[in-house]
């Protein structure tokens, strides 16, 4: 049943219009002036017709090709690559990681607080706690996902993403520290920490990443440079769907978070220091 999402998905790809940006610069006046029409469809039709003119130095054939090579060897380019590519990897390994796995997380917290489950329903009492749990938790996304479309082309893209990164790093250490809490602060502190994280992640990289990866590239190389950025992210993402639970039952819970909490702020490092901000800047 999922697969069928997805393949309607992919059909209706092929009858997405082409950017008309990166057609002109190919040099295809023609289609990117159809493609203009297509998006600017309504009724009654307005504007009736589109007349565009060749931008300096657009090039004429629509076959050049684009080398990878070209992203980490061009300086300007591997600056974009860098800063598109590595924060988003950084981010997936916590979004993914703590987003598929809350459940077993808050399991583990509240079972070892509770030492004797006498018996089946006990446990069961245990799961159910921690989804609901888990699902309040994940109300924060949204409210993270509206603080950022209202705050992105205010506060900046840059801006925002290091404040998610250092926000989540602090969500995942109040969690660590409601770990080993005593009766009492143990669960607020947990809940408390993952709430944190999860409105962090979608006000700032888990939102800005993907703005970032399609406004940082010349238009060119835009699809490439974007496309590639987001298949390493997932490279993060696989990573930590797999080995999460791995790392939980061999490391603990407590190692794996201080784990995330370091790579948030790396990421926060990161996006500093290849930082490119396009807020308010024609994509030109």
């Amino acid at each position: 049943m999922v697969v069928l999402p997805a393949v309607l998905v992919l059909v209706g790809r092929f009858f997405v219009p082409e950017s008309a940006s990166w057609l002109m610069v190919k040099g295809r006046v023609a289609e990117a002036e159809k493609a203009l029409l297509q998006l600017l469809n309504r009724q009654p039709t307005y504007p009736t017709d589109i007349t565009l003119g060749a931008p300096a130095g657009a090039q004429g054939s629509p076959e050049v090709k684009i080398s990878f090579r070209r992203f980490l060897g061009d300086k300007k380019l591997r600056r974009a690559t860098l800063f598109a590519t590595v924060p988003w990897f950084l981010q997936d390994l916590g979004t993914y990681g703590i987003g598929i796995f809350t459940p077993l997380i808050l399991t583990n917290a509240i079972g070892v607080k509770r030492e004797h489950v006498g018996s089946v329903a006990g446990l069961v009492y245990n799961d159910l706690l921690a989804a609901k749990g888990a699902a309040l938790i994940d109300v924060l996304l949204i409210v993270g996902i509206l603080a950022a479309i209202f705050l992105t082309d205010r506060v900046g893209r840059v801006r925002l993403q290091m404040i998610g990164f250092l926000g989540c790093a602090a969500g995942l250490a109040i969690a660590v520290t409601g770990n080993n809490a005593g009766t009492g602060w143990d669960i607020p502190l947990i809940f408390a920490g993952f709430m944190l994280f999860n409105f962090m992640t979608n006000l700032g990289p888990n939102a800005q990443t993907y703005l970032i990866a399609g406004e940082v590239f010349p238009a060119a190389n835009r699809g490439v440079g974007a496309g590639f950025a987001a298949s390493f992210a997932k490279i993060g993402a696989v990573t930590t769907a797999f080995l999460f639970p791995v790392l939980l039952k061999n490391i603990g819970t407590d190692a794996l978070l201080i784990a995330l909490v370091a790579t948030s702020v790396l990421g926060a490092f990161i996006t500093w220091v290849f930082r490119i901000e396009t807020k308010g800047v024609s994509l030109e």
